[in-house]
């Protein structure tokens, strides 16, 4: 499976003289595991708000990049970050107010329950630290999760992220299940199917004499396509696998920090309680900082016998970022922007379908968005073709998004939660001249 959005050699020849032999020695240094975006890959030197500037100085719209959640190089988690770098940065082993008051300030989002954090510095190594608790409070090693889910990278984590491609190995005890497709299937059809293939998985799971550790979605479903409703579909597959004595773990290391508009974190969309969730990219707004909130009668075993420490997670610096990221989305009243702008986004991106038939499907929930493209609305085919000129079109128009879904036709739209309906109508217009210029 190639990655979808990626430069190809094929490409190679369209670009600079400088950029080919930037890419080379990009080659020659990093190897061949590195991928670039786009057909033209940009060479960026400069961020600012929801802009992204490149070599020659010309802005480029970011609609894509949830990791600087807040727009890039946020000035109050600038301060905040070289302020504590320049007072102390050592690891969690002393005690320092830092991490106290950010756990504090984090949990405090969560619904009643979820009150205890563990920190670390990638989102990766939060599932992977939500592996080794599943296993050990359940006693279990099965792992369910979606059939195009991305979780991380670390060997533990790669082994149920399908979305890495076929070289890298799903682990033997891990079951998937296709992602509720809301396009294809009626709201009842979406309820009940789910639930249905989860329970389906751990039957399979008991039957090659495996018990179930732990069911893990990221519940906009990022890499599987973008569903987001209807709400409360996830309810009757987290009964299952709390029925099989299983944990469920919420990944909202994508749709959590507000973005959703609607809540805080993607889960309670849903009207759902997860043993744990995992966290990561926005939570720092760019400095590595991630983590698990969890239930503490999950970890109340596991914390006194197996310890944990990392080195750098929970860092005074990462708190102080930490903290400048959940008092900006506070005061500057983001998640409420996510829900206002991303309802006005997703209303021009359906006028657009009005126009557009290659538009089959806008979807989605405050700034995280999906439009799938379609060859034939009628019978609903995937158009991977169009969506990656569609993609292109709009990087050499200067804005960026990307594309997601196992038919790698669903434009991914993620801006920072700072975008605005002027910089909707800005993205709007330039997918409406692609669009025209691409065919029907």
């Amino acid at each position: 499976m190639s990655m979808v959005n990626a430069f190809s050699r094929e490409d190679f020849e369209q670009l600079s003289e400088g950029e080919r032999a930037l890419i080379a020695r990009r080659e020659k240094v990093l190897g061949p595991a590195y991928r670039l975006f786009y057909e033209k890959p940009l060479h960026l030197v400069r961020g600012e708000g929801v802009f992204l500037y490149d070599a020659a100085g010309e802005p480029y719209l970011d609609a894509y990049n949830n990791v600087a959640s807040l727009g890039h190089c946020h000035p109050r988690v600038v301060e905040a970050i070289t302020r504590q770098t320049a007072i102390l940065n050592t690891h969690t082993r002393y005690l320092h107010e830092g991490i106290v008051d950010y756990a504090e300030s984090l949990t405090a989002t969560f619904p009643e329950g979820l009150s205890q954090a563990m920190f670390t510095c990638t989102g990766s190594e939060a599932n992977d630290l939500a592996v080794r608790i599943a296993r050990f409070v359940t006693g279990g090693t099965g792992i369910i999760a979606t059939d195009l889910a991305y979780h991380g990278l670390t060997s533990a984590v790669a082994e149920f992220s399908p979305s890495l491609g076929e070289s890298v190995t799903l682990g033997p005890h891990v079951r998937t299940v296709p992602a509720p497709d809301s396009y294809r299937h009626s709201p009842e059809e979406t309820m009940e199917k789910f639930g249905r293939d989860v329970r389906a998985a751990i039957a399979d799971l008991r039957r090659h004499g495996i018990k179930p550790a732990m069911l893990i979605v990221d519940t906009i479903f990022s890499s599987d396509g973008i569903f987001a409703g209807p709400k409360g579909f996830l309810k009757p597959a987290v009964d299952a696998i709390h029925e099989a004595g299983g944990l469920f773990v919420a990944d909202e290391v994508q749709p959590g920090f507000g973005r959703t508009g609607e809540a805080m974190w993607g889960f309670e969309r849903h009207g759902i309680s997860p043993d744990m969730v995992t966290l990561g990219k926005p939570m720092g707004n760019g400095y590595p900082m991630a983590g698990i909130v969890l239930r503490p009668e999950v970890i109340a075993e596991f914390g006194p016998k197996a310890r944990y420490f990392n080195t750098f997670g929970g860092n005074p610096v990462a708190a102080a970022a930490g903290k400048a990221v959940l008092d900006t989305i506070r005061i500057d009243g983001l998640q409420q922007n996510a829900l206002d702008v991303g309802r006005y986004l997703m209303d021009g991106l359906k006028d657009l379908a009005d126009r557009h038939p290659a538009i089959g499907d806008v979807r989605g929930a405050g700034l995280f968005i999906g439009v799938e493209i379609v060859s034939d609305p009628a019978t609903r085919s995937p158009d991977a073709a169009l969506t990656a000129r569609i993609v292109n079109g709009l990087r050499e128009r200067r804005v960026l998004i990307s594309a997601s879904g196992p038919r790698a036709n669903v434009l991914k739209i993620r801006p920072p939660l700072v975008f605005s309906r002027a910089n909707a109508d800005m993205l709007v217009e330039a997918l409406g001249k692609v669009m025209a210029a691409a065919g029907p």
